[in-house]
């Protein structure tokens, strides 16, 4: 199973930016859809952004706009620019790969919180 590395999640004010990371190692990564999903206290788990191995890319409608993912192939990683912070943006970020064959999986999570 592939493993995923997280970063940059913290305590930002409304109107803020974070820039989140993820990193894996494996050459199946260029290959991957890779997505951003969120998990808010006492909601389920939703789909933020997603960018395939040839760049295309979807966004959550609460996001678009103010959300970018992009990907680097030759460092293996994956990355959501995140403008405009609003609270209800306040949730644990995962990273998750799914790959062409094999199992899917996901980070640890990171914390994200917009408060003043």
């Amino acid at each position: 199973q592939v493993q995923l590395v997280e970063s940059g999640g913290g305590l930002v004010q409304p109107g803020g930016s974070l820039r989140l990371s993820c990193t894996t190692s494996g050459s199946i990564f260029s290959l991957s859809l890779m997505n951003w999903y969120r998990q808010a206290p006492g909601k389920q788990r939703e789909l933020v952004a997603s960018i395939t191995g040839g760049g295309n890319i979807n966004y959550a409608d609460s996001v678009k706009g103010r959300f970018t993912i992009s990907r680097d192939n030759a460092k293996n990683a994956v990355y959501l620019q995140m403008n405009s912070l609003k609270p209800e943006d306040t949730a644990v970020y995962y990273c998750n790969i799914n790959p062409p064959l094999g199992p899917t999986s996901w980070g640890q999570g990171t914390q994200v919180t917009v408060s003043s």
